[in-house]
């Protein structure tokens, strides 16, 4: 029997939050229905900051002069599905702070299947009985809005 290890999907995340550290989630329908951080795959020559900035624009309508990309705070592996092919998925999430009018979804170019979009309190984060993805989100933006940035990038599951 022979296995086949799943193509390489790269992909770049952001995590998004608000001069009140709130943090920008995005509502998907599939899979049972999930939150999950703005982001996608690169596209060819991109690297994971232009490709994060790009998604920042495509779904949210957000200027790239509004944004200015701190460090990477995580990253993430995991084998999922994408049209209906099995990919392994490997993704690094940066920090941004925007305001909230910065989001002007009337310039936003690309749905992506989005369903809502909601800027979350902490408190409503860690009580979430939704799915977010990724697992281990809370604690990772908890540690930023105390101050503790983590030395490396933080590896997340799920």
């Amino acid at each position: 029997m022979t296995t086949s290890t799943p193509p390489l999907r790269e992909a770049a995340g952001a995590i998004v939050l608000d001069a009140d550290s709130r943090i920008l989630l995005l509502r998907y329908d599939e899979n049972g229905g999930f939150w999950a951080t703005p982001g996608g795959s690169l596209e060819d020559g991109e690297d994971h900051a232009t490709a994060t900035l790009r998604e920042l624009r495509e779904e949210l309508g957000i200027d790239e002069k509004a944004v200015e990309l701190r460090a990477q705070l995580a990253e993430r592996s995991k084998n999922h599905l994408v049209g209906g092919r099995e990919v392994r998925q490997v993704e690094r999430y940066f920090l941004t702070r925007v305001s909230v009018t910065d989001a002007d979804l009337a310039h936003a170019t690309q749905s992506d299947n989005i369903r809502e979009r909601r800027w979350w309190t902490l408190t409503e984060l860690r009580a979430a009985q939704e799915t977010v993805y990724p697992v281990g989100l809370a604690d990772l933006v908890a540690a930023v809005v105390d101050g503790r940035m983590p030395p490396r990038p933080v590896v997340l599951t799920g």
